[in-house]
């Protein structure tokens, strides 16, 4: 099943790779970007968690919090998180626990194990504001970023604020 804006995130509990418990009902009254993505040793996983980390800083001027899941192990996560030096939490999802709750799972890449790209932006209430299928990681983030200023409502000057990244 496929979510749709307006709909209840599914709630989730997982370790992130680095020890830290990301539960999302712990997470209610704060915006969340829960991306999705194939592998943490793949080129476009690599090139998407280095764009989300690039304008972190601005998700966090915004009061929203960066998860990415991916179906690789912990320790492939690690991997990824001290190559590229991220600071926001990856969830391993070798259970496909979480992205089954999303429909992440479906084509070629579901048969194989891998999560869609998709990213699914919720709002403080817990519900899905946003959904976006067909990712392109190249400058994915800097949407997503877009995205969350407009829902806020903070469109106009604040948007040109915003450092958007390498793209």
């Amino acid at each position: 099943m496929s979510l749709r804006s307006g709909q209840a995130a599914p709630l989730f509990e997982a370790r992130s790779d680095d020890g830290r418990r990301v539960a999302l009902r712990e997470l209610r009254g704060e915006w969340v970007a829960l991306f999705f993505f194939s592998g943490a040793l793949t080129p476009a996983g690599r090139l998407e968690a280095q764009q989300f980390e690039a304008v972190q800083r601005d998700f966090q001027q915004l009061g929203a919090q960066v998860i990415g899941v991916s179906s690789d192990t912990e320790a492939s996560q690690a991997l990824l998180r001290q190559t590229c030096q991220l600071s926001f939490p990856l969830l391993p999802d070798a259970q496909r626990r979480i992205g089954k709750a999303y429909g992440v799972l479906g084509g070629a890449l579901g048969l194989l194990g891998f999560n869609q790209r998709r990213t699914f932006l919720i709002d403080p209430a817990g519900r899905v504001a946003y959904v976006w299928r067909g990712v392109k990681p190249n400058r994915h983030a800097a949407e997503v970023l877009c995205e969350l200023s407009r829902q806020q409502g903070q469109a106009g000057p604040r948007s040109q604020q915003i450092s958007h990244g390498p793209v």
